[in-house]
Protein backbone atom coordinates (compact mmCIF):
# COMPACT_ATOMS: atom_id res chain seq x y z
CA UNK A 1 0.00 0.00 0.00
CA UNK A 2 1.37 3.27 -1.10
CA UNK A 3 2.67 5.83 2.07
CA UNK A 4 0.72 9.23 0.33
CA UNK A 5 -2.41 9.88 1.57
CA UNK A 6 -3.75 10.71 -1.21
CA UNK A 7 -2.89 7.84 -3.39
CA UNK A 8 -4.16 5.65 -0.57
CA UNK A 9 -7.60 7.50 -0.59
CA UNK A 10 -7.66 7.60 -4.44
CA UNK A 11 -7.29 3.82 -4.94
CA UNK A 12 -8.43 2.02 -1.40
CA UNK A 13 -12.30 1.82 -3.02
CA UNK A 14 -10.97 -0.09 -6.17
CA UNK A 15 -8.19 -2.11 -4.03
CA UNK A 16 -10.96 -3.55 -1.64
CA UNK A 17 -13.01 -4.33 -4.91
CA UNK A 18 -16.38 -2.73 -6.05
CA UNK A 19 -18.95 -4.05 -8.05
CA UNK A 20 -18.94 -4.24 -12.03
CA UNK A 21 -15.23 -3.01 -12.00
CA UNK A 22 -16.25 0.55 -10.76
CA UNK A 23 -13.03 2.57 -9.81
CA UNK A 24 -15.03 4.08 -6.65
CA UNK A 25 -17.83 2.64 -3.83
CA UNK A 26 -21.00 3.60 -5.48
CA UNK A 27 -24.04 4.73 -3.10
CA UNK A 28 -26.24 2.69 -1.09
CA UNK A 29 -29.30 3.71 0.16
CA UNK A 30 -30.70 0.29 1.36
CA UNK A 31 -32.15 0.19 4.77
CA UNK A 32 -32.32 -3.34 4.85
CA UNK A 33 -30.07 -6.77 4.44
CA UNK A 34 -31.25 -9.66 4.03
CA UNK A 35 -29.49 -13.44 3.68
CA UNK A 36 -30.30 -16.28 2.21
CA UNK A 37 -30.89 -18.16 5.78
CA UNK A 38 -31.34 -17.46 9.41
CA UNK A 39 -28.03 -19.22 9.81
CA UNK A 40 -26.08 -16.36 7.73
CA UNK A 41 -28.36 -13.59 9.31
CA UNK A 42 -27.57 -14.57 12.86
CA UNK A 43 -23.54 -15.43 11.85
CA UNK A 44 -24.22 -11.53 11.17
CA UNK A 45 -25.83 -10.40 13.75
CA UNK A 46 -23.15 -11.60 15.88
CA UNK A 47 -20.34 -10.44 14.48
CA UNK A 48 -19.09 -13.79 13.40
CA UNK A 49 -19.41 -13.11 9.83
CA UNK A 50 -19.13 -9.52 7.86
CA UNK A 51 -21.88 -7.83 6.49
CA UNK A 52 -24.84 -5.45 7.36
CA UNK A 53 -28.00 -5.71 9.21
CA UNK A 54 -29.63 -2.84 9.67
CA UNK A 55 -28.84 0.88 8.12
CA UNK A 56 -29.04 2.42 11.25
CA UNK A 57 -25.78 0.43 12.07
CA UNK A 58 -23.75 1.70 8.92
CA UNK A 59 -24.26 0.77 5.36
CA UNK A 60 -21.67 -0.49 2.74
CA UNK A 61 -21.16 3.41 1.30
CA UNK A 62 -20.79 5.00 4.58
CA UNK A 63 -18.68 1.47 5.11
CA UNK A 64 -15.82 2.69 2.52
CA UNK A 65 -15.59 5.82 4.06
CA UNK A 66 -14.46 4.80 7.20
CA UNK A 67 -11.94 2.77 5.47
CA UNK A 68 -10.49 5.34 4.08
CA UNK A 69 -10.18 7.23 7.13
CA UNK A 70 -8.87 4.39 8.84
CA UNK A 71 -6.23 4.53 6.45
CA UNK A 72 -5.51 7.87 6.61
CA UNK A 73 -4.90 7.52 10.45
CA UNK A 74 -2.81 4.27 10.76
CA UNK A 75 -5.87 3.14 13.01
CA UNK A 76 -7.27 -0.19 14.06
CA UNK A 77 -10.78 0.71 12.61
CA UNK A 78 -13.42 4.08 12.42
CA UNK A 79 -16.83 4.22 13.56
CA UNK A 80 -18.61 7.24 11.04
CA UNK A 81 -21.41 9.37 12.41
CA UNK A 82 -24.22 11.86 11.35
CA UNK A 83 -21.49 14.73 12.81
CA UNK A 84 -18.70 15.41 14.48
CA UNK A 85 -20.65 16.08 17.79
CA UNK A 86 -22.51 12.99 17.16
CA UNK A 87 -19.21 11.21 17.39
CA UNK A 88 -17.73 12.65 20.16
CA UNK A 89 -21.11 12.54 22.47
CA UNK A 90 -21.74 8.87 21.31
CA UNK A 91 -18.40 7.74 22.05
CA UNK A 92 -18.13 9.73 25.66
CA UNK A 93 -21.75 7.84 26.15
CA UNK A 94 -21.02 4.56 25.77
CA UNK A 95 -17.49 4.58 27.38
CA UNK A 96 -18.36 6.65 30.77
CA UNK A 97 -20.14 6.21 33.45
CA UNK A 98 -22.06 8.04 36.30
CA UNK A 99 -19.28 9.16 38.36
CA UNK A 100 -16.63 9.03 36.11
CA UNK A 101 -14.30 12.02 35.86
CA UNK A 102 -13.40 13.70 32.60
CA UNK A 103 -10.40 15.72 32.14
CA UNK A 104 -10.63 18.21 29.00
CA UNK A 105 -8.93 21.83 27.68
CA UNK A 106 -10.61 24.71 28.82
CA UNK A 107 -9.79 25.78 25.05
CA UNK A 108 -13.15 23.98 23.28
CA UNK A 109 -14.92 24.06 20.65
CA UNK A 110 -18.19 25.74 21.95
CA UNK A 111 -20.60 22.98 21.53
CA UNK A 112 -17.82 20.63 22.85
CA UNK A 113 -17.93 22.90 25.88
CA UNK A 114 -21.61 23.13 25.73
CA UNK A 115 -21.16 19.12 25.94
CA UNK A 116 -18.52 19.02 28.93
CA UNK A 117 -21.47 20.72 30.71
CA UNK A 118 -24.43 18.24 30.05
CA UNK A 119 -22.16 15.79 30.74
CA UNK A 120 -21.99 16.83 34.31
CA UNK A 121 -25.49 17.32 34.54
CA UNK A 122 -25.95 13.65 33.81
CA UNK A 123 -23.32 12.70 36.86
CA UNK A 124 -20.12 12.64 35.30
CA UNK A 125 -17.21 15.05 36.56
CA UNK A 126 -15.35 17.62 34.63
CA UNK A 127 -12.27 18.83 34.92
CA UNK A 128 -11.49 22.23 32.52
CA UNK A 129 -7.79 22.77 32.68
CA UNK A 130 -4.76 24.43 30.15
CA UNK A 131 -3.89 21.74 28.58
CA UNK A 132 -0.82 24.01 27.12
CA UNK A 133 1.02 22.24 29.90
CA UNK A 134 0.97 19.21 30.36
CA UNK A 135 1.31 19.51 33.78
CA UNK A 136 -2.22 20.95 34.41
CA UNK A 137 -3.96 17.75 33.35
CA UNK A 138 -1.59 15.50 35.27
CA UNK A 139 -2.37 17.47 38.37
CA UNK A 140 -6.32 17.28 37.74
CA UNK A 141 -5.78 13.58 37.62
CA UNK A 142 -8.33 11.73 40.14
CA UNK A 143 -8.86 8.08 41.17
CA UNK A 144 -12.25 8.05 38.51
CA UNK A 145 -10.40 9.70 36.26
CA UNK A 146 -11.05 8.00 32.77
CA UNK A 147 -10.76 10.06 29.97
CA UNK A 148 -8.48 13.45 28.94
CA UNK A 149 -9.76 14.80 25.30
CA UNK A 150 -8.39 17.85 23.28
CA UNK A 151 -8.23 19.79 19.92
CA UNK A 152 -4.86 19.82 18.00
CA UNK A 153 -5.56 23.61 17.04
CA UNK A 154 -7.85 25.22 19.03
CA UNK A 155 -11.25 26.82 17.67
CA UNK A 156 -11.22 29.34 17.40
CA UNK A 157 -8.28 30.59 19.78
CA UNK A 158 -5.74 28.38 17.64
CA UNK A 159 -4.25 27.28 21.10
CA UNK A 160 -2.13 24.30 20.69
CA UNK A 161 -2.27 21.24 23.32
CA UNK A 162 0.46 19.55 25.10
CA UNK A 163 -0.12 16.91 22.76
CA UNK A 164 3.38 15.19 23.42
CA UNK A 165 3.37 15.21 27.43
CA UNK A 166 -0.26 14.44 27.65
CA UNK A 167 0.07 11.22 25.77
CA UNK A 168 2.82 10.38 27.91
CA UNK A 169 1.19 10.84 30.63
CA UNK A 170 -2.46 9.11 29.76
CA UNK A 171 0.00 6.24 29.17
CA UNK A 172 1.46 6.26 32.39
CA UNK A 173 -2.14 6.32 33.84
CA UNK A 174 -3.80 4.00 31.76
CA UNK A 175 -6.18 6.67 30.87
CA UNK A 176 -7.92 6.95 26.94
CA UNK A 177 -6.35 9.88 24.96
CA UNK A 178 -9.52 11.61 22.91
CA UNK A 179 -7.82 14.08 20.27
CA UNK A 180 -10.41 16.14 18.35
CA UNK A 181 -8.11 16.18 15.13
CA UNK A 182 -10.54 18.24 12.92
CA UNK A 183 -8.43 21.68 12.67
CA UNK A 184 -5.31 19.56 11.57
CA UNK A 185 -6.54 16.40 9.66
CA UNK A 186 -4.46 13.74 8.84
CA UNK A 187 -2.94 15.48 5.86
CA UNK A 188 -1.14 17.43 8.71
CA UNK A 189 -0.92 15.15 11.81
CA UNK A 190 -1.74 12.12 12.88
CA UNK A 191 -2.28 12.11 16.49
CA UNK A 192 -1.13 8.49 17.03
CA UNK A 193 2.17 9.48 16.79
CA UNK A 194 1.53 11.26 20.10
CA UNK A 195 -0.13 8.30 21.76
CA UNK A 196 -3.99 9.54 21.16
CA UNK A 197 -6.28 6.49 21.87
CA UNK A 198 -9.02 7.89 19.62
CA UNK A 199 -9.45 10.58 16.97
CA UNK A 200 -12.12 12.43 16.53
CA UNK A 201 -12.74 14.68 13.16
CA UNK A 202 -15.99 16.40 12.22
CA UNK A 203 -15.62 14.65 8.50
CA UNK A 204 -18.04 18.10 7.49
CA UNK A 205 -14.96 20.54 7.66
CA UNK A 206 -12.01 20.33 5.62
CA UNK A 207 -11.88 16.06 4.88
CA UNK A 208 -15.53 16.80 2.96
CA UNK A 209 -14.21 20.76 2.22
CA UNK A 210 -17.35 21.19 -0.41
CA UNK A 211 -19.71 22.54 2.44
CA UNK A 212 -22.16 19.93 1.31
CA UNK A 213 -22.68 17.80 3.34
CA UNK A 214 -22.09 16.55 7.57
CA UNK A 215 -20.73 13.49 8.67
CA UNK A 216 -18.41 12.74 11.78
CA UNK A 217 -16.16 9.89 12.95
CA UNK A 218 -13.84 8.16 15.46
CA UNK A 219 -11.17 5.95 14.96
CA UNK A 220 -9.11 3.98 16.77
CA UNK A 221 -5.55 4.03 16.96
CA UNK A 222 -4.62 0.65 18.51
CA UNK A 223 -2.54 2.38 20.67
CA UNK A 224 -4.92 2.00 24.43
CA UNK A 225 -5.30 -1.51 26.02
CA UNK A 226 -8.55 -2.12 26.37
CA UNK A 227 -8.29 -5.52 28.83
CA UNK A 228 -7.53 -2.40 31.35
CA UNK A 229 -10.66 -0.69 30.84
CA UNK A 230 -13.08 -1.11 33.59
CA UNK A 231 -16.64 -0.33 31.50
CA UNK A 232 -16.18 -2.97 28.36
CA UNK A 233 -19.02 -4.59 28.54
CA UNK A 234 -18.58 -8.56 28.23
CA UNK A 235 -20.95 -8.95 25.04
CA UNK A 236 -18.07 -6.63 23.48
CA UNK A 237 -14.96 -8.59 24.63
CA UNK A 238 -14.74 -11.02 21.51
CA UNK A 239 -12.02 -10.97 19.09
CA UNK A 240 -8.73 -8.83 19.36
CA UNK A 241 -8.73 -7.02 22.49
CA UNK A 242 -7.31 -4.04 21.00
CA UNK A 243 -10.65 -3.88 18.62
CA UNK A 244 -13.19 -3.78 21.58
CA UNK A 245 -13.61 -0.52 22.13
CA UNK A 246 -14.35 0.61 19.00
CA UNK A 247 -16.66 -2.48 19.11
CA UNK A 248 -18.56 -1.08 22.12
CA UNK A 249 -18.54 2.58 20.48
CA UNK A 250 -20.55 1.24 17.49
CA UNK A 251 -22.84 -0.89 19.42
CA UNK A 252 -23.98 1.42 22.85
CA UNK A 253 -23.20 4.85 20.75
CA UNK A 254 -23.73 4.68 17.04
CA UNK A 255 -26.76 2.17 17.79
CA UNK A 256 -28.22 2.50 20.06
CA UNK A 257 -28.35 6.34 19.71
CA UNK A 258 -28.97 6.45 16.23
CA UNK A 259 -26.88 9.37 15.12
CA UNK A 260 -25.90 7.25 11.57
CA UNK A 261 -24.26 9.13 8.55
CA UNK A 262 -26.32 8.72 6.10
CA UNK A 263 -25.11 7.14 3.03
CA UNK A 264 -25.08 10.17 0.46
CA UNK A 265 -23.29 12.24 2.96
CA UNK A 266 -20.94 9.56 3.28
CA UNK A 267 -20.64 9.12 -0.80
CA UNK A 268 -19.68 12.66 -0.55
CA UNK A 269 -17.17 13.17 2.30
CA UNK A 270 -15.65 10.31 0.33
CA UNK A 271 -14.74 12.53 -2.57
CA UNK A 272 -14.10 15.54 -1.30
CA UNK A 273 -11.47 13.65 0.99
CA UNK A 274 -9.78 12.48 -2.50
CA UNK A 275 -8.86 16.08 -2.56
CA UNK A 276 -7.67 16.23 0.99
CA UNK A 277 -4.27 17.23 0.70
CA UNK A 278 -4.18 19.21 -2.45
CA UNK A 279 -6.91 21.58 -0.94
CA UNK A 280 -4.83 21.78 2.66
CA UNK A 281 -1.71 22.97 1.00
CA UNK A 282 -3.51 25.77 -0.92
CA UNK A 283 -5.75 26.72 2.43
CA UNK A 284 -2.44 26.50 4.38
CA UNK A 285 -0.80 28.57 2.21
CA UNK A 286 -3.54 31.39 2.39
CA UNK A 287 -4.15 31.23 5.66
CA UNK A 288 -0.06 31.82 6.29
CA UNK A 289 -0.11 34.97 3.84
CA UNK A 290 -3.50 36.35 5.34
CA UNK A 291 -1.73 35.78 8.97
CA UNK A 292 1.44 38.00 8.31
CA UNK A 293 -0.40 40.66 6.57
CA UNK A 294 -3.33 40.73 8.78
CA UNK A 295 -0.13 41.39 11.82
CA UNK A 296 0.86 44.76 10.20
CA UNK A 297 -2.51 46.39 9.62
CA UNK A 298 -3.11 49.37 12.29
CA UNK A 299 -6.56 48.29 13.07
CA UNK A 300 -5.58 44.90 14.20
CA UNK A 301 -4.18 44.31 17.87
CA UNK A 302 -3.52 40.83 17.73
CA UNK A 303 -3.83 37.87 15.39
CA UNK A 304 -3.89 33.97 16.59
CA UNK A 305 -2.10 31.85 14.17
CA UNK A 306 0.30 28.91 15.00
CA UNK A 307 2.71 29.58 12.19
CA UNK A 308 3.45 33.53 12.77
CA UNK A 309 6.22 33.39 15.30
CA UNK A 310 4.67 35.35 17.70
CA UNK A 311 2.34 32.53 18.57
CA UNK A 312 2.67 31.33 21.98
CA UNK A 313 2.85 27.66 20.71
CA UNK A 314 4.24 28.37 17.57
CA UNK A 315 7.49 25.77 18.13
CA UNK A 316 5.16 22.88 19.05
CA UNK A 317 3.59 23.53 15.80
CA UNK A 318 6.22 23.87 14.07
CA UNK A 319 7.15 20.44 15.41
CA UNK A 320 4.02 18.77 15.59
CA UNK A 321 2.49 19.20 12.08
CA UNK A 322 3.37 19.10 8.42
CA UNK A 323 1.92 23.09 8.12
CA UNK A 324 -0.07 25.21 10.41
CA UNK A 325 -3.56 24.75 9.47
CA UNK A 326 -6.52 26.79 7.60
CA UNK A 327 -7.80 28.75 11.08
CA UNK A 328 -6.93 31.63 12.14
CA UNK A 329 -8.60 34.75 14.45
CA UNK A 330 -7.79 38.30 14.79
CA UNK A 331 -8.85 40.97 17.50
CA UNK A 332 -9.47 44.55 16.54
CA UNK A 333 -7.89 47.49 18.44
CA UNK A 334 -10.00 49.42 20.71
CA UNK A 335 -13.20 51.13 19.22
CA UNK A 336 -13.69 49.13 16.45
CA UNK A 337 -16.54 46.68 15.72
CA UNK A 338 -15.72 43.25 14.73
CA UNK A 339 -19.54 43.70 12.58
CA UNK A 340 -18.33 46.90 10.91
CA UNK A 341 -14.48 45.05 9.70
CA UNK A 342 -16.73 41.92 8.17
CA UNK A 343 -19.42 44.33 6.67
CA UNK A 344 -16.71 45.54 4.58
CA UNK A 345 -15.86 42.00 3.11
CA UNK A 346 -17.06 41.34 -0.35
CA UNK A 347 -15.38 38.01 -0.97
CA UNK A 348 -15.63 36.54 2.38
CA UNK A 349 -18.62 34.25 3.46
CA UNK A 350 -19.91 35.70 6.53
CA UNK A 351 -21.15 32.27 7.86
CA UNK A 352 -20.45 29.85 10.99
CA UNK A 353 -19.16 27.42 9.07
CA UNK A 354 -15.24 26.51 8.56
CA UNK A 355 -13.13 24.03 6.55
CA UNK A 356 -14.72 24.68 3.69
CA UNK A 357 -13.49 25.76 0.42
CA UNK A 358 -14.65 29.02 0.21
CA UNK A 359 -12.85 31.48 3.47
CA UNK A 360 -15.72 32.77 5.90
CA UNK A 361 -15.50 34.66 9.10
CA UNK A 362 -17.60 35.70 11.76
CA UNK A 363 -17.28 37.49 14.90
CA UNK A 364 -16.60 34.80 17.75
CA UNK A 365 -18.14 36.29 21.29
CA UNK A 366 -21.06 37.30 19.74
CA UNK A 367 -22.43 33.80 17.98
CA UNK A 368 -20.78 30.72 18.26
CA UNK A 369 -19.50 31.73 21.75
CA UNK A 370 -22.39 34.06 22.70
CA UNK A 371 -24.40 31.10 25.06
CA UNK A 372 -21.64 30.48 27.45
CA UNK A 373 -21.36 34.07 29.04
CA UNK A 374 -18.33 36.46 29.67
CA UNK A 375 -17.03 34.88 32.73
CA UNK A 376 -16.69 31.63 30.51
CA UNK A 377 -15.55 33.31 27.16
CA UNK A 378 -12.31 35.35 29.54
CA UNK A 379 -11.28 31.78 30.87
CA UNK A 380 -11.16 30.67 26.66
CA UNK A 381 -9.33 33.75 25.99
CA UNK A 382 -12.08 35.13 23.67
CA UNK A 383 -12.35 38.80 23.59
CA UNK A 384 -15.50 40.51 22.93
CA UNK A 385 -13.68 41.88 19.45
CA UNK A 386 -12.25 38.62 18.10
CA UNK A 387 -12.80 37.79 14.47
CA UNK A 388 -12.62 33.79 13.15
CA UNK A 389 -11.62 33.32 9.84
CA UNK A 390 -11.42 29.68 7.93
CA UNK A 391 -9.59 30.50 5.02
CA UNK A 392 -10.16 28.73 2.21
CA UNK A 393 -8.72 28.02 -1.64
CA UNK A 394 -9.11 31.22 -3.27
CA UNK A 395 -6.23 33.02 -4.98
CA UNK A 396 -3.99 34.79 -2.31
CA UNK A 397 -3.76 38.19 -4.07
CA UNK A 398 -7.54 38.22 -3.94
CA UNK A 399 -8.10 37.20 -0.23
CA UNK A 400 -5.45 40.10 1.37
CA UNK A 401 -7.13 42.26 -1.06
CA UNK A 402 -10.81 41.84 0.35
CA UNK A 403 -9.41 41.88 4.08
CA UNK A 404 -7.12 45.10 2.70
CA UNK A 405 -10.05 47.27 1.27
CA UNK A 406 -12.41 46.29 4.13
CA UNK A 407 -9.54 47.57 6.72
CA UNK A 408 -8.67 50.80 4.73
CA UNK A 409 -12.00 51.76 4.28
CA UNK A 410 -12.40 51.58 8.03
CA UNK A 411 -9.56 53.49 9.07
CA UNK A 412 -10.29 56.13 6.29
CA UNK A 413 -13.59 56.19 7.77
CA UNK A 414 -12.04 56.31 11.57
CA UNK A 415 -9.49 59.14 10.31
Amino acid sequence: MPSDITTKILHSDRLAGVEHGAVLKPLHIATAYGYATAAELTEVFQGTRSGHVYGRQGNPTSQALETKITLMEDAVGTVSFATGMAAICSAMMALLRKGDHVIASRFLFGNTASWMNTLQQMGCEVTLVDATDAANVEAAITPATRIVFVETIANPRTQIADLEGIGRVCKDKGLVFIVDSTMTTPALFRPKAVGASLVVHSLSKSICGHGNALGGSISDTGVFVWTSYPHILPAYKKGEPKTWGLLQIRKKGLRDIGATLSAEHAHRIAAGAETLGLRIERACSNARALAAFLEKQPLVSKVHYPGLASHAQHERAKALFKDFGALLSFETVDGVDPFDVLDGLKLVIKSSHLGDNRTSALPVARTIFWEMGAEQRKSMEIADSLIRVSVGIEAEADLLEDFGNALATLGGKRS
